[in-house]
């Protein structure tokens, strides 16, 4: 592994000249970190899907001065998903970061919880990923250069509630990160996972409009407050740029202090 640069503290965060591929930013958290590795000079390729007219990040990102280019593939599309880093390097060149942040959640007790709803939270949250990291590691490790950045959650580490299937892939996504950090890092290759806690979203909506478990989950949050999607810009740029140069195989809670309780 290459040692970390020896340049000013602030410059170790600039990702100019970097071309980033990212799942999921059309809304939520990968919105924000896709915005902001583009304020910290990035060039960004987002995936959508072929039905998505949301063209707001992109928009975004060019305003900032940087390329958006986009790909289309539904991630539940697995033979599709094989297709797409070869589609983004087309479009921007060498990819340096790879951002899995795509997913999707379906609620169901265990006893109740259909096999196409299973079959499909795995191949999205998982299957997709792994598709999606093999394709960089193929692309970055003979280059001896790249970041990988995988979105895990707390059910990383904990059961949940009503998500059986949320739950195992995510269990998987954060030992996938371990994996291939063991391989990959002495080819200079940082694997990181960001974990995120409690988050105002549209995934966690049906959580927010419960009135009872929303008071629970709040009370047991040490920072007194769901965290935002743009909580998230700070960690992403971090993991996808020098700074975090020998951070390797690391899943970063952002959780306003809920796993340390």
């Amino acid at each position: 592994m290459e040692k970390t640069p020896a340049v000013p503290a602030l410059q170790l965060f600039s990702l100019a000249g970097q071309n980033v591929l990212i799942t999921g930013a059309t809304r939520g958290i990968g919105q924000a970190c896709a915005l902001a590795l583009a304020e910290a000079g990035a060039d960004v390729c987002l995936v959508q899907r072929p039905s998505s007219t949301n063209t707001a990040t992109a928009d975004a990102i060019r305003a900032l001065g940087r390329r958006a280019e986009i790909v289309e593939c539904d991630l539940s599309d697995l033979e599709a998903v094989k297709g797409v880093f070869a589609r983004a390097v087309e479009k921007l060149g060498e990819i340096h970061v790879l951002v899995n942040c795509g997913g999707i959640q379906r609620r169901a007790p265990a006893v109740e919880f259909s096999e196409a709803d299973w079959d499909e939270v795995l191949n999205v949250n998982l299957k997709a990923c792994w598709l999606l990291c093999q394709a960089a590691g193929q692309h970055m490790v003979p280059r001896r250069r790249g970041k990988i950045i995988n979105f895990c959650s707390l059910l990383t580490y904990q059961g949940g509630i009503t998500v059986p299937a949320y739950a195992a892939a995510k269990g998987a996504l954060g030992q996938l990160t371990k994996a291939l950090s063991n391989e990959w890092s002495k080819e200079n290759v940082q694997v990181n996972a960001i974990v995120p806690g409690y988050i105002a979203t549209d995934m966690n909506e049906k959580l927010l409009a419960d009135p009872a478990r929303l008071r629970q989950i709040s009370e047991r949050i040490p920072a007194g407050r769901w965290g935002e999607p743009h909580d998230f810009a700070g960690p992403a740029v971090f993991l996808a740029s020098a700074a975090s140069q020998y951070v390797c195989g690391e899943l970063l809670v952002v959780d306003g202090g809920w796993m340390g309780r």
